[in-house]
């Protein structure tokens, strides 16, 4: 399913990074797992609908690539395990979670397009935990641009981006919009 997203550089919008520059960050994720989880043995990994499932899916290949392994994939919907939701007016669509392998006393490796906040995180971790009880749980995420409310940190990082809190960041990926890329728009500020 491809939705072309539209970011134009007149409407604000900076590339800050280009398609090999995703695949290096894959590979250097791929390695850091597989190097701190001492190979693949009890390891998963889980990707958050929508672009974090296609993150998912490319490290799982790597993997795969790297060590000739299979590596199982999930992905978790996080969509009723928002703290937000009782505030959206729409209604939400679920699509479902699937992990089909048992949860329990695996290292379950999250992965995400972007950090923030870290509301989507510990949503994806309660989700997880209804299905089991995994040994570890770790965070890779394409891209971490700052401005945490809770705790949370990731593992593996493809890229620290420096944001203000009222910056605009968009995770491209072809699987779903036709090209890989990293957009950045800057606030208006009193100055702009």
């Amino acid at each position: 399913m491809e939705t072309k997203l539209l970011l134009k550089a007149e409407d604000g919008w900076k590339k800050i990074f280009e398609p090999d520059q995703i695949v290096r960050s894959i590979t250097r994720i791929a390695h850091e797992i597989l190097e701190n989880n001492k190979g693949g043995v009890d390891l998963a990994i889980v990707g958050v609908r929508t672009r974090g499932e296609f993150l998912a899916e490319r490290l799982v290949g790597k993997i795969k690539e790297i060590e000739n392994i299979d590596i199982p994939l999930g992905i978790v919907d996080i969509t009723l395990y928002r703290d937000d939701l009782a505030h959206t007016p729409e209604q939400p669509i679920v699509r479902g979670t699937v992990l089909p392998f048992n949860v329990d006393h695996m290292v379950i490796v999250l992965v995400d397009d972007v950090l923030f906040t870290g509301r989507t995180v510990r949503a994806a971790i309660d989700a997880i935990i209804d299905f089991g009880r995994p040994r570890k749980v770790q965070l890779a995420v394409l891209c971490d641009r700052g401005h945490r409310e809770l705790p949370i940190r990731a593992d593996y990082v493809g890229k620290n981006i420096s944001t203000m809190r009222a910056d605009k960041i968009q995770v491209l990926l072809s699987e779903r919009d036709g090209e890989d890329a990293i957009y950045k728009k800057e606030a208006k500020t009193n100055n702009n």
